[in-house]
């Protein structure tokens, strides 16, 4: 069922609100990807037993999957039977088009990626879409997050180890940074500091003194993508320093094929799917739980 317009106002609001309270009280609110119900359900589960403010977001695979107005409706449906407080973003929005639709179904987070279609894209070109998609969210007030260039890595398991030097030609500057939040007017940038999209054999380390030069520079939210595979030690600094959104998807796959793996070879005459899944789930919400106390943002929910 369609939100609307006041309501979809009234949560972007609220979603502004959320990000206000971060950079106050030095917490990061988890964005945690889902592929399905199951995935949603463990998200719901852990900002319900830990009282914290948490973000559903979807990519474009998960939004053709699922389609915008029933991720929309689902995530309401358990907002309200859990009693938390939570927002939807859509994660990686490959065009301008696919943006305004989540404008337009009441996502109250909504990040623009041009470079994710085209890894060559230009800064003119990005910023140009990036700024078409910041004045079309102000007619719903949605939070738009965008970066200067392309991301790097996939949300998969990679069996390579990092190049950091590689990494490290793509870190954000300072003065690309503040260059781009005022020439397109977004709500958050998504800064690379040593954060790769994916889980890989090794840990992740995150340039936290560039971070802080970075918080230094911009006035707006910060964003940490590919959160998956990053020592904890490293997010409670960055929730520190003032992030105040980090991405978990990688880390929630793995958890869930693993243990659905088990599940099956441990239930080989079950066929009612149903029954097979709260040990599936279970395990994703460890995992979302364990962000979350890193994140500081349990007991920060505000029904």
């Amino acid at each position: 069922m369609s939100l609307s317009i006041k309501q979809i106002r009234d949560n972007t609001v609220r979603a502004r609100h959320l990000m206000q309270r971060s950079r106050s009280q030095k917490f990061a609110v988890g964005a945690f990807n889902i592929d399905n119900q199951e995935t949603l359900i463990a998200v719901a589960k852990a900002a319900q037993k830990l009282q914290s403010p948490v973000l559903i977001e979807v990519s474009h695979g998960e939004v053709e999957a699922m389609g915008l107005d029933n991720i929309r409706d689902l995530v309401d449906n358990y907002k309200a039977e859990y009693g938390i407080e939570m927002y939807i973003n859509l994660d990686h929005s490959p065009s301008v088009e696919a943006a305004k639709r989540g404008i337009d179904a009441g996502f109250e987070f909504i990040h623009i990626d041009i470079s994710q279609a085209n890894h060559e894209a230009t800064l003119e070109e990005i910023t140009v879409k990036t700024k078409e998609v910041v004045e079309y969210a102000a007619f719903t007030g949605a939070l738009v997050e965008a970066e200067e260039r392309y991301f790097m890595g996939s949300s998969n398991l990679h069996t390579e180890t990092i190049d950091y030097e590689e990494v490290k030609k793509y870190n954000t500057t300072p003065e690309e940074a503040l260059s781009f939040v005022q020439a397109t007017g977004i709500d958050t940038i998504a800064v690379q500091i040593g954060n790769l999209h994916g889980l890989y054999p090794v840990p992740k380390e995150l340039d936290l003194e560039l971070l802080q030069r970075l918080r230094d520079a911009v006035a707006c939210q910060i964003s940490l993508h590919g959160g998956s595979g990053t020592p904890l030690h490293y997010f409670e600094d960055a929730a520190k320093i003032g992030v105040s959104k980090i991405n978990i998807n990688s880390d929630m796959r793995y958890a869930f094929r693993k243990t659905l793996e088990k599940v099956l070879a441990d239930n080989h005459d079950e066929y009612a799917v149903v029954k097979l899944m709260p040990e599936v789930y279970g395990a994703v919400q460890k995992v979302v739980e364990e962000k979350i106390n890193a994140f500081g943002s349990a007991g920060k929910a505000v029904n």
